[in-house]
């Protein structure tokens, strides 16, 4: 396995053209932890006002990853994910806090606790993910699972 440094997860969050648009940041990462940031604005929201779950989604999927890539290695795939939305979200900043629960040789399972933060610092939690994390090979190679 190959270790992934803080710096070389920013690399790889920035050449995500999604994730430039988004407005993420990753400002946690290692020990099988990851967290990423994505500030709040009217272009992220939803009809009512409150961040639209695809942003929460997306947040999620993406910190299961990185959190996974801190175990696993550089080269992974979400395999799957679920999120039960617990509150409408709003607030400043978007924080998707994962944490690696299981790691083997090759899938990880994480989960991610996703909070709004608002102007004095305040967290709120507005969801909840667990996922499914699997190392993939380069092209062209084949190997046990």
């Amino acid at each position: 396995m190959t270790e992934l440094s803080f710096e070389a997860a920013r690399q790889v969050l920035d050449s995500q053209p999604f994730s430039g648009l988004v407005g993420a940041r990753i400002t946690e990462f290692g020990d099988g932890r990851a967290v990423l940031e994505v500030d709040v604005r009217e272009e992220l929201t939803q009809q009512n006002g409150f961040l639209h779950g695809g942003v929460l989604s997306y947040a999620a999927d993406n910190a299961l990853t990185f959190a996974a890539g801190t175990t696993l290695g550089p080269t992974v795939l979400t395999g799957g994910f679920s999120i039960q939305y617990v509150r409408p979200a709003s607030g400043r900043t978007l924080l998707a806090r994962a944490s690696v629960v299981h790691s083997g040789r090759r899938q990880a399972t994480v989960r991610c606790d996703l909070f709004t933060v608002d102007g004095e610092g305040a967290e709120t939690l507005c969801a909840v993910a667990q996922g499914t994390v699997l190392s993939v090979r380069p092209e062209g190679t084949c190997g046990d699972n």
